[in-house]
């Protein structure tokens, strides 16, 4: 991964105590917006992954991998990558115009998502096709 993605893999600080693992997160470490929703993705079905898409202009998303573990798919216009998530050790910080999804997630996996904005179900801001959200990278001048 380069320095100009748009996106951002985080490595968790972890403490061992005696009797426990502690992960401090200070979010003004990971993320600069306002926490407006937090919601969790656990108890995987069938094939085991979420659904693809991206925000286009209104929400953020920190998630964090609290137990378990999955492969975080991303798109910032660099093309479709692949990025292991093992619990208690990584983040990643979505921002808009980030094409992503979750796939393989562990029988045990547990994945907070922290975002920017509260839930809106009319999705006015999700793009779900991946050539549309390809497009709009051109638009908008994102591809590499």
């Amino acid at each position: 991964m380069t320095d100009d993605r748009r996106y951002k893999v985080f490595t968790l600080k972890n403490i061992q105590a005696p009797n426990f693992l502690m992960t401090p997160m200070e979010l003004k470490d990971y993320i600069s917006f306002d926490v407006k929703r937090v919601y969790f993705i656990c108890k995987p079905q069938g094939p085991k992954l979420t659904g693809a898409h991206c925000h286009v202009t209104e929400e953020d998303e920190l998630f964090v991998m609290m137990a378990g573990s999955c492969t975080a798919v991303v798109d910032d216009g660099h093309g479709l990558e692949e990025i292991s998530l093992v619990a208690p050790l990584h983040a990643v910080h979505v921002p808009q115009m980030v094409w992503h999804h979750f796939k393989d997630l562990s029988d045990d996996a547990v994945l907070v998502a922290i975002t920017s904005t509260n839930y809106n179900p009319n999705r006015g801001d999700y793009c779900e096709d991946y050539e549309s959200f390809k497009k709009l990278l051109l638009e908008k001048g994102i591809t590499k």
